[in-house]
């Protein structure tokens, strides 16, 4: 059984070099649900003369839905004036997502987080949040295993419970709980409305955990993550979003980006595919 829906984010494609809407036709073409698109491209598509309505209306032709952007604003910095900046920056980027229908946008500690206390943070999310839902955006809040603060789920858990938010939605991804050396049992204390997206991927035992980058991720079912466990605690919390692939492999080899799109889907079916055993748990 497979309860989840699946999602490609466009990092996976970046080796090919596709524009925006090619990224989106690769996804639809592979049968992916939704897409994760980067504000950065979407930036250089409106560079480039495109219109958000003419974006939006390709989605809605291909039959595929953007439902998560991936952008860097400081929400979190240290410095005042830097994350008043950041704000900014989120709110500009929140409303771009607005008019295309996309209903989230990623929001990790991005820059200079080394003096912020998680109660600094949990009051600078909050007034994100703010912003966020008055344009009609919610943002998720992202750990990085390698940031000096909020680098695991513990982090995040916490962040949300300081928020004075009920319903803060939290960002997973294998890699970085790995990285940051979070629990995966801590994923028992997750109830699904509290997990905006999962990002999936894998890692392998080489590079070790100190020294391994983003790069070295693998596919699911790879590498060594705890997968089927994973996989297991979403499906228990009643979680029935989306896994969005999200890799960082710089070559393929011969493969086109269809190939990889297609054997991603494939790949991210089989290992988080719940068995009658994990069912029963």
């Amino acid at each position: 059984m497979f309860p989840f829906k699946l999602a490609l984010n466009a990092s996976t494609l970046f080796p090919f070099h596709l524009p925006v809407k090619q990224q989106m036709q690769v996804a639809a073409e592979a049968g992916y649900e939704g897409v994760e698109l980067w504000m950065r491209d979407i930036e250089h598509y409106l560079a480039e003369g495109g219109n958000l309505q003419d974006l939006k209306r390709y989605g809605d032709e291909l039959g595929i839905s953007i439902v998560n952007c991936i952008s860097f604003f400081t929400w979190a910095a240290a410095d005042t004036t830097v994350r008043e900046q950041g704000m900014v920056q989120a709110e500009k980027e929140m409303r771009i997502l607005a008019e295309l229908g996309c209903p989230a946008i990623a929001a990790p500690p991005f820059g200079n987080v080394d003096q912020v206390t998680l109660a600094d943070m949990a009051a600078a999310f909050a007034h994100l949040v703010e912003i966020g839902r008055r344009i009609g955006v919610e943002p998720y809040l992202e750990f990085w295993g390698r940031a000096k603060q909020l680098s695991t789920l513990s982090d995040a858990l916490t962040v949300a419970l300081q928020s004075g938010l009920s319903d803060v939605k939290i960002l997973l991804d294998p890699y970085h709980m790995y990285t940051g050396g979070s629990s995966v049992n801590n994923l028992a204390y997750l109830k699904s409305s509290h997990i905006g997206i999962v990002h999936v991927n894998d890692y392998p035992a080489n590079p070790e955990r100190a020294t391994i980058q983003d790069k070295d991720r693998v596919f699911p079912g790879d590498g060594i993550a705890p997968t089927a466990e994973i996989a297991s605690f979403l499906y228990q919390a009643g979680y029935q979003g989306y896994l969005s692939l999200e890799l960082f492999i710089a070559d393929f080899g011969g493969q086109t980006a269809l190939d990889v799109a297609k054997l991603g889907l494939a790949k991210s079916k089989q290992a988080f595919s719940i068995s009658d055993s994990r069912e029963a748990r």
